[in-house]
């Protein structure tokens, strides 16, 4: 058993922050002390926590107390940190810094690893395992992107937030008879949009998947107006693209080093002097990543962090755990990085959103 060969486990928390990370290591931690007597040490600040001196604090039973329903992670998280294409500052030359993680590793004793992130991060952690790191991988991302698993963590929490958003919208718009639109994170997959959408009763879904037209758009308002709802709720992906094209890309760091941002305004200030209503735009940004995770969010958090040390114990190196509902299981970290996994146009949300009235922009 490799559990014979486990006496310090090291974890950490890379990406962006989502709901529930902190639930994860709540769970790493209660089921590594509980079922293995194992050490748990956290790594700092992702990768970047095992690039030149390490950063790391140990992780006891106390020091878990009253994390399961605290937003963020009490670790800290970056998303600049690829050892493998390290820059010490935004002009410096990249680096390869693997081998100074591998030595850090060794140094402080740790003997597997399990890494929490999603698609950047994984793909890290694969390139890790080919170097003959022992590690396990937990799916993390509101985005609901990864590949390998139905769902990940923090995406539930994300869509209650923005379908919360559509609600409070809903009465103010009816009131003073308004386009509402809602912009939602997302990247390239739609999944926060389209769920937030038909769950809080938006008129108008917009998603990268499915580029739209902006007549469309009008015309599914003037529709409305015609049939007497004298208002409109749209929602809109950070990343949906009028069939003409609109660049809304914003140099950053997220993941890929682009971030995406405008569309909102962009949809606002096209439909502002074609209909009689006033048109008001909310970008909801890093709230959906912020606050406490839903239940759903703690009890998955909580699955995969216990899955995740069951793993190591069973000696399944290079895996990534998932939910296949209702199951938690695992697969193997090169099913998940690589593939972005989208919403299908003619998908069951879509054909549901259809089958609802609710224009999708085509």
């Amino acid at each position: 058993m490799a559990s014979d060969s486990i006496r310090r486990v090291g974890v950490l928390t890379g990406g962006g922050d989502a709901p529930g990370l902190n639930a994860v290591l709540r769970a790493v931690v209660k089921s590594a002390t509980y079922l293995h007597k194992w050490e748990v040490l956290g790594i700092e600040d992702g990768f970047d926590g095992l690039i030149g001196e390490p950063r790391t604090r140990a992780l006891g039973l106390l020091d878990v107390r009253g994390l399961l329903p605290r937003g963020g992670t009490v670790l800290g998280t970056t998303n600049r940190a690829n050892p493998f294409a390290y820059k010490a500052s935004e002009s410096a030359r990249a680096v390869d810094m693997s081998e100074r993680v591998l030595e850090n590793v060794e140094r402080l004793g740790i003997d597997a690893l399990i890494v929490i992130g999603g698609e950047g991060t994984l793909a890290i952690a694969q390139e890790f395992t080919a170097m003959g790191l022992r590690l396990v991988g937990v799916p993390k991302t509101i985005d609901n992107d990864l590949a390998g698993t139905d769902v990940t963590f923090g995406f539930d929490s994300a869509v209650v937030t923005a379908t919360d958003a559509l609600d409070k919208l809903h009465t103010t718009a009816e009131s003073h008879h308004r386009v509402m639109i809602l912009e939602v994170m997302g990247r390239n997959a739609g999944w926060i949009a389209i769920e937030s959408g038909i769950a809080g009763g938006a008129d108008i879904i917009l998603i990268p998947e499915i580029p739209f037209r902006i007549e469309g758009v009008l015309d599914a308002i003037n529709k409305r107006d015609a049939s007497g709802n004298k208002f409109s709720i749209a929602v809109t992906s950070e990343h949906a693209m009028p069939v003409e094209g609109f660049d809304n890309r914003v140099e950053g760091t997220e993941g890929s080093g682009i971030r995406y941002a405008g569309i909102g305004n962009w949809i606002g200030d096209h439909l502002k002097n074609r209909t009689e209503h006033e048109v008001r735009v909310t970008v909801l940004g890093h709230l959906q990543r912020g606050g406490s995770p839903s239940p759903f969010d703690r009890l998955l958090a909580t699955r995969f962090g216990t899955e995740a040390v069951q793993l190591l114990a069973n000696g399944g190196f290079g895996r990534m755990v998932a939910y296949h509902g209702p199951e938690v299981d695992s697969v193997p970290l090169s099913d998940a990085v690589g593939t972005t996994k989208t919403v299908p146009p003619d998908g069951d949300h879509v054909q549901t959103a259809r089958a609802l009235g609710i224009y999708l922009g085509d």
